[in-house]
């Protein structure tokens, strides 16, 4: 058992160790708004990746309904592709939903959606990246993005530092850049807390397009797989509703020998490999 005094030391400890952190940092120049969205953005997430999702869907009431499926992206140059192949419940087995998300700012993005019961491979509309995932907290946009930050989409700002987490990060603003991308995007703004060591946003507040508190997500749990940060447990919040998403990832590999096949459009209707 710790006596009094042995606590006392304790935190001193930390404060003096919070105050030297502090003062470390009182002599460096803090980032600019856009060299932290590029420091996001050039994090590596590997050539691609391979894993499966849990999502939960928990309602006001505490039920709850269950959605897995299996997740690809590869990167092919600087673009990047996903493709989600749902599994479960038997009622959407089968669905699947691809992206290719270009580099390129003056290149509209392709997004594609596989509904067995319609038979046919549709493209989605850019005015459509707003809606509701399945059913989820998260936005068409949200999956596209997972954790990279659209440079084309707001004007940025840094509004200082906090600590989220036990880790120090920055607090970073995005707007809109214009009406019509707030209409579809779904957000009035954006507040972000980076991490300032893993450049992975920890913790972000959305409001939507009238100024109301729409949603928050968080990162669980954040853990290093073949090398590379990634998250493996998130959280989104719906103030609105009271609704609540929970994702868990697992069985994650990063791997170069994904099959260009898989982010085809016309495969879509075969299922995951």
């Amino acid at each position: 058992m710790w006596g009094k005094c042995d606590a006392r030391r304790l935190l001193l400890a930390f404060v003096l160790t919070l105050g030297g952190l502090a003062e470390a940092r009182a002599g460096e120049a803090p980032p600019t708004a856009m060299e932290v969205v590029e420091r996001v953005n050039a994090r590596s997430e590997g050539v691609a990746q391979r894993r499966r999702v849990k999502m939960e869907l928990i309602d006001a009431r505490g039920r709850t309904r269950t959605r897995v499926a299996t997740v690809f992206r590869k990167y092919v140059g600087a673009d990047k592709k996903t493709t989600v192949f749902f599994s479960e419940p038997a009622v959407i087995a089968g669905t699947a939903f691809l992206t290719w998300d270009y580099a390129a700012p003056d290149r509209e993005d392709d997004v594609w959606l596989y509904l067995p019961a319609h038979r046919k491979v549709r493209r989605v509309s850019p005015g459509d990246r707003g809606s509701a995932f399945f059913g989820t907290d998260l936005s068409y946009e949200d999956v596209k993005k997972e954790t990279k930050l659209a440079v084309e989409d707001y004007h940025w700002r840094l509004l200082g530092e906090e600590m989220v987490d036990g880790r120090h990060c920055w607090v970073l603003e995005a707007v809109p850049v214009d009406e019509r991308t707030a209409r579809e995007l779904g957000y009035g703004r954006v507040v972000s807390r980076i991490d300032s060591e893993l450049w992975l946003t920890r913790l972000a507040d959305y409001w939507d397009t009238k100024g109301q508190h729409l949603k928050t997500a968080r990162h669980l749990e954040i853990a290093p797989v073949d090398g590379i940060w990634t998250p493996l447990r998130t959280e989104v919040v719906n103030h609105r509703s009271g609704h609540r998403t929970v994702l868990s990832y697992s069985e994650i590999a990063y791997e170069d020998g994904i099959d260009d096949a898989v982010f085809e459009p016309a495969n879509l209707t075969r299922g995951a490999p």
